[in-house]
């Protein structure tokens, strides 16, 4: 009868303290309450069996009837709490993703382009109640998946992003301007741009100067990150005559005083990856940099569960009530 239950008036239970005193109180004058008679000699009765000796059964029923009241006065009850969280601060994120040549380099495991899709895809899934897009540029860029809140499509679309999808380069400037214009109509409290590339600005028609200008307008944070090893790395140098890619060590190439630059002037900040640890320790402070405000609502449901000790003091005194002139009169 007491699992999962609590008490809305435990105190009540101090009163069980009086039990143990109505216990020494009976036992001391249980003789006072029956009436007694003086005689020279009992040898003329006979003996009246077992049933007087269960008199004191009739007290126990009033204490076990008193103790469920004290029980049913402290107000036990079930508990039930539901709950509800609702996003006060939401975020919209656009990652945009490099995918030009050098992001094949091996100075990743297995190359940077792989290892940034799995880090990426963490960061995904640790951002439940965010808006996500991804962009993705090299040459040129384009929208790859407008910002939604279903994982599923963000993920499935961050599979499918490879190399060859668009013309060789590097178009930093493009692929942050179509980051800001997937965000510049955002109606969400913080709007924040991921930029990762493993190079130098070398294509497109719009300066990244230009492109941090419009994110500074439209309120968009922007963090950069710089992706590559210091020195060499095994890259991309040539094509084989089958059409794959012959590699060869090469020097790695990345703009840092512009992706410091455009990190600066945004309110964000500049990250070097050189490696597959590096690269995952800086998602994971970016994810703890921006957090978004969840609000959570409670509801708690009560049901009384003082009835049934209420019956079963009731039932134990009509009990001792029935037995006491009834059955036991005759030794009253």
């Amino acid at each position: 009868m007491l699992e999962n239950i609590s008490f809305a008036n435990p105190e009540f239970f101090w009163l069980l303290l009086l039990l143990p005193l109505a216990i020494l109180w009976y036992f001391f004058k249980r003789n006072e309450l029956s009436a007694s008679l003086k005689i020279s000699s009992i040898n003329g009765f006979s003996d009246r069996g077992f049933l007087p000796k269960l008199k004191p059964v009739l007290y126990a029923f009033r204490l076990l009837a008193l103790a469920a009241i004290i029980v049913a006065m402290a107000r036990p009850q079930t508990e039930d709490i539901s709950t509800r969280t609702k996003t006060t601060k939401g975020i919209d994120i656009v990652m945009a993703i490099d995918v030009s040549s050098s992001m094949l380099a091996r100075d990743l495991k297995p190359n940077r382009l792989s290892a940034l899709k799995e880090v990426a895809s963490d960061f995904i899934k640790e951002r439940p109640n965010d808006r996500i897009g991804l962009v993705a540029y090299a040459g040129e860029a384009y929208t790859k998946t407008p910002i939604t809140s279903d994982k599923a499509i963000i993920l499935n679309s961050l599979r499918e992003i490879t190399y060859g999808q668009l013309n060789d380069g590097t178009a930093i400037g493009m692929g942050l301007a179509t980051s800001v214009n997937r965000l510049k109509e955002s109606k969400a409290i913080s709007k924040i741009i991921i930029l990762l590339t493993d190079g130098v600005n070398n294509s497109g028609f719009i300066e990244p100067q230009t492109a941090a200008d419009l994110a500074v307008e439209y309120g968009i944070k922007t963090y950069t990150i710089g992706l590559g090893t210091n020195g060499n790395a095994l890259s991309p140098i040539a094509y084989n005559a089958d059409g794959s890619f012959r590699y060869g060590m090469r020097q790695v190439e990345i703009d840092e005083k512009l992706l410091q630059d455009i990190a600066k002037a945004t309110g964000g900040q500049y990250f070097r990856a050189t490696d597959n640890e590096k690269l995952e320790a800086i998602y994971e402070e970016i994810n703890k940099l921006e957090k978004t405000e969840i609000e959570e609502f409670k509801y708690y449901k009560y049901e009384e569960k003082f009835r049934p000790w209420v019956l079963f003091a009731g039932a134990l005194l009509l009990l001792e009530w029935l037995l006491r002139n009834t059955l036991f009169r005759s030794f009253i």
